[in-house]
């Protein structure tokens, strides 16, 4: 296990959706600001900044002492990588502190055009264990983000494990979903949380017995009371979730994060008055799930707020709070003209020369008066805190001249703070790659839930037979070990029996494990096998398949929120595929919400629940005791994808996954039959292959 060097001070991050929360993040005390500039960022439907206004922006963050974090956090296609690199050019240009990223492929491009740009691995990336973490140390990340559903003692470990910064979320929205693995938003109205525009259809009645429950729908979290926890653990960061949110949430937000880190109590009522959804929840950090942790918002919250309450909050930024304590140092010498520096914390510093003193003829200039003139930064960011005050006796300076005085020397320190410090960059460099086959047909691999699914047919045709880890290790030898492949749970927060189960397999002969989430890479190949790319990783663009295949992994399953075309034509840098038939997992989440409503009694994975429409989908922890608290449960749509009469689109893929969840072994066989036939079906789905998700 690694050292991981101690944060001097832990960094207040707050949201900023435009220039006015942005004024309430920095003028409240944030440490650091995020907030998205251009169309790569995951709150496209915030107000953001433009790339023009960049340079600006930042300048008025530095000059107050606020670190900037650019989110460039969006999946992004092949096409789009020209125009993300100009946001990337753009941040160099203007100094930014550091950039958040979800894109695999993106990061690789940063890290070749910019590598002294800090790079933060984005909670879009799902970072839940260690191993996570850990794989992303060699490829030049600086921080990385957890996940909201991490308890305690699971950020303890990773902080403890890894050379890298560790960020959490400490208030803010919970989405019900592990984020980066949601695709309810894009299935339902082609609108993808993944790509910044994600429609909160998990806010609408969902339900298995009550038409009325939200069972999609949690509170939002509130960490502040925890914050010594936090700090204990090796958090270096804290972070607060609201792009979407008004200056007002921002100022309270900031404010009550304040005081926890300053020991003192929050004002979580006034927090509380400004936004909630019927209160607050703890609940994944504590490890106290259940009902508890679901809610809405009703109508006493929207009005909770008082108009006085708001113009209080209003007050708080509407002028300069002078955050920044500096030294001056001035010198009074008689034919000498007066010498004033001002230095800050972060190692600025200014000299500026005035009028020369006279001699004085009735009352002569004190400390004091030089003290007092110092002392007026009202309306700046500064406050004075030390001064060194060399004065010669018998020597008259007006008033005005010290004001002077003082005025250049703010106004040169304010300069010097502001000025970018760019970062290098210069346009990566293409590789030359390899095109795909437009004439090849992809092999047939079959996904199963469980071993009773397993058809004679499926073992004959099927070149890869996937099931689930935990199953697979209990199987006995078949002599068929080279098809299987051990599917890793879609959550890994017990990375021990992660570790136990894939070492039986292993032992069986089972070389192959596919993972959706970057935390089951480094314990499959510890084990000696092969890691597979589910389309969990969220590949789409080549430069993620190379980075992919740069970290070992064996092939690839592409983002199901790719257009069929771009699938096709993508390079073969490593073999890929797709997920070609069955139920879409749209959210993986650690609550149930089929539990949550009913409990697991009688529950043999397998759940059903409605939308407002009465549409059914599956709820299915995997018949997990636990209802999926350690390894996720998943919900299902409730229409099957099904390509078995497009497959001549498919040509050039190397791969198609045939997805079994809650079909029977005749069922499976008779599907599998018809992608060998081209069939044909009704009350099926196309996903978002030829949907072109926003």
């Amino acid at each position: 296990m690694q050292n991981k060097p101690k944060c001097k001070t832990m960094e207040l991050l707050a949201p900023a959706g435009g220039p006015e929360q942005l004024t309430a993040a920095v003028l409240c005390g944030a440490d650091a600001v995020y907030f998205g500039a251009g169309n790569f960022n995951a709150r496209r439907s915030a107000k953001n900044f433009e790339l023009e206004s960049l340079r600006k922006t930042v300048a008025f963050c530095h000059l107050h002492g606020t670190a900037v974090h650019l989110t460039v956090n969006t999946l992004v296609f092949d096409r789009e990588l020209p125009s993300a690199m100009e946001t990337v050019r753009a941040a160099c240009e203007a100094g930014v502190d550091a950039l958040i990223v979800q894109d695999l492929g993106l990061a690789r491009f940063i890290r070749q055009a910019a590598p002294d740009m800090p790079i933060h691995a984005s909670t879009q990336m799902s970072l839940h264990n260690l191993s996570g973490v850990q794989l992303l140390e060699p490829f030049g990340y600086t921080r990385a983000v957890l996940a909201r559903e991490m308890n305690a003692e699971e950020i303890a470990q990773v902080c403890r494990g890894t050379t890298m910064e560790i960020e959490t979320f400490v208030h803010g929205a919970l989405c019900m979903c592990l984020s980066g693995q949601c695709y309810l938003s894009a299935v339902a109205g082609e609108r993808s949380g993944n790509r910044g525009l994600c429609a909160q259809p998990c806010r609408l009645p969902f339900y298995e017995k009550n038409p009325q429950r939200c069972g999609l729908s949690l509170k939002d979290m509130s960490l502040f009371s925890h914050i010594d926890e936090l700090r204990q653990a090796g958090v270096c960061s804290l972070k607060i979730e609201g792009r979407m949110k008004r200056p007002d949430y921002v100022a309270a937000a900031v404010s009550a994060g304040r005081a926890a880190l300053a020991g003192e109590k929050p004002d979580l009522h006034t927090l509380q008055a400004v936004f909630s959804r019927s209160g607050f929840t703890d609940g994944y950090f504590t490890g106290k799930l259940g009902p508890g942790m679901f809610g809405t918002r009703q109508k006493e919250d929207v009005t909770a707020a008082s108009p006085a309450l708001l113009k209080d909050l209003a007050r708080l930024y509407a002028k300069e709070t002078g955050r920044i304590g500096i030294q001056a140092q001035i010198k009074v010498r008689a034919s000498m003209p007066l010498c004033l520096t001002l230095s800050d914390p972060d190692g600025n510093s200014v000299t500026v020369s005035g009028a020369v003193p006279q001699a004085a003829l009735s009352r002569e200039t004190t400390e004091e008066m030089i003290r007092q003139s110092l002392n007026k930064l009202g309306g700046t960011p500064y406050h004075l805190k030390k001064a060194n005050i060399s004065l010669e006796s018998g020597l008259a300076v007006p008033v005005s001249a010290l004001n002077q005085l003082r005025r250049e020397a703010v106004e040169a320190l304010s300069a010097q703070r502001s000025r970018p410090k760019e970062i290098p960059f210069s346009a990566p460099q293409r590789e030359p790659l390899p095109k795909p086959d437009p004439q090849k047909s992809p092999a047939l691999w079959v996904r199963l839930q469980y071993p009773g699914q397993l058809d004679r047919e499926l073992w004959r045709h099927a070149q890869r037979i996937i099931l689930p880890l935990d199953q697979l290790a209990s199987l006995p030898v078949t002599g068929l070990e080279e098809k299987l492949v051990a599917q890793l749970p879609a959550m890994l927060f017990d990375e021990e029996q992660l570790l136990q189960s894939l070492e039986i397999c292993r032992s069986k002969g089972v070389r192959y494990a596919m993972t959706g989430n970057l935390g089951g890479i480094l314990p499959a190949q510890k084990m000696g096998m092969q890691p597979i790319g589910d389309f969990g990783l969220n590949i789409t663009n080549v430069q993620s398949l190379i980075r992919l295949k740069e970290m070992g992994l064996e092939s690839a399953t592409l983002s199901i929120e790719m257009p069929m075309a771009d699938c096709t034509a993508m390079s073969p840098v490593l073999p890929r595929g797709i997920f070609a038939y069955g139920r879409l997992p749209l959210m993986t989440v650690r609550n149930c919400p089929a539990a949550a409503e009913n409990g697991c009694r009688g529950c043999r994975g397998f759940r059903v629940m409605y939308d407002r429409r009465r549409a059914p989908f599956l709820a299915d922890c995997g018949g997990k005791k636990d209802g999926g608290r350690q390894s996720g449960a998943q919900i299902y749509n409730h229409l099957p994808l099904y390509l078995a009469d497009r497959l001549d689109e498919c040509r050039g893929l190397d791969f198609l996954t045939l997805y079994f969840t809650d079909e029977s072994s005749d069922q499976a066989a008779d599907i599998l039959k018809e992608y060998q036939q081209k069939g044909r079906r009704d009350g099926i789905t196309r996903g978002l292959y030829y949907r072109h998700v926003k």
